[in-house]
């Protein structure tokens, strides 16, 4: 089967709620990783008092940036927004307040407008930009340094706190390694990975590394690389550019939008090949909210596993009861992040990790090749 006709993600959630392999009718969607995105305009402005001992003195703040033309009549609070992308707007807000963000040199308002020539000064002391806890909790560290850390992230860990999640998550357990990342904007995240997905991610330790990872990673310059395993026969690689916003219905979901919508493109090709399924090597050119998934599944290939875009479980014909179970038993969907590419922004040098996959992705690609192993012998 090629990857024919688009199937819109839309038109699939309008449907009854989807239903994956291990999802009961009654089970809905997880929320945290929705709704953390929303929230990350909101974090909290201080981090727990027990860890001010263990937290290293910041280094005052200091910056000077002349209003660019594109910026001509905006608000102080946004044009500060887009000029000094490290700190959060709500901080940015904060120290407009304060005094210690000026124009020319003199006091201003959020709201008052900025011309072109203009110059916006900044002189602050940093406070930390999350309250979230620090825990000691494992932590698979590929690689790290003064400015970054990468980490191999295992399934079922959330990346970071949100709505009813405030414990247990990758940043509860960076800010226990390295509590000074309570001084940068989100502990130093510059991109996710879902709770369920497994694999590779880099965190900034510095504004440096922050600014620096921000920037590779709008000009699309970092190198994302995933190994999935999707539901269908793909005859060969290809491209998916299709725009993804929030379902206008379910909003607890993604969707590919025909209006609206964040550009999106992914990009993928054959890793291997088995009778009722296709594993893939997949390179992501922009990094939206679940964006293989719903790119897959908007091509009528669901990932394997997926709860929430994998629709109802269908057994593959000629299936063994043991083949069955093996595939239920898999309780997750079937995507691991295995290759990460940056520059480094201290040295810039080129950085390169790969993650081997997880036990349970390679327990999983045994059974498939076992399944069509007894398949084809007994033709």
């Amino acid at each position: 089967m090629d990857l024919g006709a688009d199937l819109s993600a839309v038109q699939n959630a309008d449907q009854s709620p989807n239903q994956g392999p291990n999802q009961s009718p009654n089970q809905s969607p997880d929320l945290r990783e929705i709704l953390d995105e929303d929230l990350d305009e909101d974090l909290d402005e201080s981090l727990n008092e027990d860890a001010d001992e263990h937290r290293p003195t910041p280094q005052l703040i200091e910056r000077s940036v002349a209003v660019s033309g594109d910026l001509d009549g905006m608000r102080l609070d946004a044009a500060a927004a887009k000029l000094f992308h490290e700190f959060s707007r709500s901080r940015l807000q904060t120290w407009i307040g304060s005094g210690a963000l000026r124009i020319d040199g003199a006091p201003a308002r959020q709201r008052d407008r900025v011309r072109a020539g203009m110059r916006i000064t900044l002189e602050a002391q940093p406070e930390p930009e999350v309250s979230w806890e620090r825990e000691k909790l494992p932590l698979n560290l590929c690689f790290e340094d003064d400015h970054l850390l990468v980490v191999n992230k295992p399934a079922g860990v959330v990346v970071h706190p949100g709505a009813g999640n405030t414990s247990g998550t990758l940043v509860n357990a960076l800010l226990d390694h390295r509590p000074g990342l309570a001084n940068l904007p989100r502990a130093g995240i510059v991109h996710r990975l879902d709770k369920d997905t497994s694999g590779l991610l880099v965190v900034a330790a510095s504004e440096l590394a922050h600014r620096s990872l921000v920037a590779q990673l709008q000009s699309k310059s970092v190198h994302r690389e995933y190994f999935a395993i999707a539901r269908g026969y793909l005859s060969g690689g290809g491209r998916i550019e299709a725009a993804i916003g929030r379902h206008p219905r379910h909003r607890t979901r993604m969707a590919v939008l025909t209006a609206g919508g964040k550009e999106a493109v992914t990009h993928y090709r054959i890793a291997e090949r088995f009778e009722h399924f296709t594993a893939l090597t997949v390179r992501l050119e922009t990094g939206r909210t679940h964006q293989i998934r719903v790119h897959l599944a908007h091509r009528g290939y669901p990932l394997l596993g997926d709860p929430v875009y994998g629709g109802r479980f269908r057994r593959p014909p000629g299936a063994s009861d043991a083949f069955v179970e093996g595939l239920l038993g898999f309780r997750r969907q079937a995507l691991h992040a295995q290759r990460l590419e940056f520059i480094h922004p201290a040295t810039e040098e080129p950085m390169g990790f790969s993650a081997e996959l997880p036990d349970d992705i390679e327990t999983l690609l045994a059974l498939l090749r076992r399944h069509d192993a007894v398949r084809h012998g007994a033709r």
